[in-house]
């Protein structure tokens, strides 16, 4: 059986590392989800963005979920206007340091390749990286947890008035909504 990425998986986060710490959900609820439930749903998610791998080990989930947190937390920093903390920086500069990958135009379509010799750390190599251009960006003001009920989710707010409270309309910002109309 194979489960569709789409109904697993957040997948509109326009910005790759939040989007990879999406994948636990309802952070700041009573319930936090945990989407990475094996190595095979972090190979799910990897092919799902382009990061095509053939296997994926417990050894990799566990470093995945390690850079996953680090990100996670330094984007939660950012946007309280706090430091970050050190280690997560480490961790962060040490597994993009570690990737292989090489970006190539092909199809009109930026495509990454991966090394055969280590796919998942060249893959979690462009997550890091990803998430380097972001949280050192000058748009790094920008960087803002999700007011949704539960949610905390990162995101970056690209609004002219930069005004913008949840990661996503169609989710959050539809939710506060709904709970509003049903309050009056």
């Amino acid at each position: 059986m194979t489960e569709d990425v789409r109904r697993v998986f957040r997948m509109d986060n326009e910005v790759l590392a939040f989007r990879f710490t999406a994948t636990v959900s309802d952070r700041a609820g009573m319930e936090p989800r945990e989407r990475l439930t094996g190595p095979a749903r972090l190979k799910m998610w990897l092919q799902a963005t382009g990061l095509d791998v053939t296997d994926v080990s417990p050894a990799d989930l566990e470093h995945a979920v390690e850079l996953r947190e680090a990100i996670y937390r330094i984007g939660s920093a950012i946007a309280a206007g706090e430091q970050s903390d050190a280690k997560d920086v480490r961790t962060l500069n040490t597994v993009a340091a570690a990737g292989h990958a090489k970006a190539a135009l092909e199809h009109e379509r930026a495509e990454w390749h991966l090394t055969d010799t280590t796919p998942v750390g060249d893959a979690l190599g462009v997550l890091a990286t990803d998430a380097i251009h972001i949280l050192g960006s000058p748009d790094r003001s920008r960087i803002k947890n999700c007011e949704g009920p539960g949610c905390a989710g990162l995101y970056l707010d690209t609004s002219r008035g930069a005004n913008r409270r949840w990661c996503s309309m169609n989710t959050c910002g539809n939710k506060v909504k709904k709970s509003r109309l049903a309050a009056s």
